[in-house]
């Protein structure tokens, strides 16, 4: 298995590390190197690798949609439960429609 691959992937690594670390305009040129490198390491090499990184990554994504999806179905049980505390204001609004169509206001005073 060649290892030539490994050269542009390690450079890639150091100078993403070195990007991170840098806060001047320098830093942005080093970026650039840095996701180049890294592209070209991972094109040049072995399939076997680039199948392992695929791998990888169909499992993590899959993992991902597992958890987000229990989350939609949490936040869907919380909207379903009945909510007690708005019963009881509802409540509380219905008797203060009742106060208000006995009295009228003039001016926030009632009479």
């Amino acid at each position: 298995m060649p290892v030539l691959f490994l050269i542009p992937l390690f450079t890639g690594l150091v100078t993403a590390y070195i990007f991170k670390k840098s806060t001047d305009e320098i830093g942005q040129l080093i970026g650039v190197v840095a996701v180049i490198s890294l592209a070209l390491g991972l094109i040049l090499a072995p399939w076997q690798v680039q199948l392992l990184l695929l791998v990888v990554v169909l499992v993590g994504t899959q993992k991902l949609l597992q958890q987000n999806e229990y989350k939609l179905r949490q936040q869907k049980k919380q909207q379903e439960q009945p909510n007690y505390n708005h019963s009881r204001q509802a409540s509380s609004s219905e008797v203060q429609k009742m106060e208000n169509e006995f009295t009228r206001k003039y001016r926030g005073v009632n009479y």
